[in-house]
C-alpha cells in the first residue's frame, strides 16, 4: 500500500505541474474581466407591487391564498389603496381562456392598477 500512496501523490503533483492554473491553485485571486453591461435593460423593466397567478379558469392565487373571480375584485380594491401607483403582474399560461384573462384585466383596471401580463410555459405543448 505504501507504493500506491507515493505513486498517487506523484501523479497529483505531476497533474498540477502540467495542467495547473493560477485560478485552480490560488482560488482567492481576483479575476480581471468585467461582465458586459446591457444599457437600457433596467429602463424597460417594470416594477410591480402585486402579483397574482391564474392557475386555471376561475382559480387565482394571491399572496393571501386562492380566490375566485367574485373575491378578486374585493381583494384588488383593498390592495390598490395601499400604494400610490399600484402595478399588478398577472402570471398566466396558454390554457387560460382569453375571456377570463380580459375579465381579470378589466377588474384590475377598475380597481386602479396598471397591468403587466407574464406568459408562462403551457402545461401541454401547443403543437403535437
Amino acid at each position: 500500500m505504501d507504493t500506491i500512496f507515493w505513486v498517487n501523490g506523484a501523479c497529483l503533483v505531476l497533474f498540477f505541474l502540467l495542467f495547473g492554473s493560477r485560478f485552480v491553485l490560488a482560488p482567492g485571486l481576483g479575476v480581471d474581466f468585467a461582465l458586459p453591461e446591457m444599457r437600457g435593460a433596467g429602463e424597460g423593466g417594470a416594477h410591480t407591487t402585486h402579483v397574482i397567478s391564474v392557475a386555471r379558469p376561475g382559480l387565482i392565487f394571491t399572496d393571501d391564498g386562492a380566490l375566485d373571480m367574485s373575491q378578486l375584485k374585493a381583494w384588488l380594491v383593498g390592495r390598490a389603496g395601499a400604494h400610490e401607483h399600484p402595478v399588478l403582474l398577472i402570471k398566466s399560461n396558454a390554457s387560460i381562456p382569453v375571456l377570463d384573462l380580459t375579465a381579470i384585466i378589466s377588474i384590475a383596471r377598475e380597481a386602479g392598477f396598471d397591468i403587466r401580463v407574464a406568459a408562462l410555459e403551457p402545461a401541454q405543448p401547443l403543437l403535437p
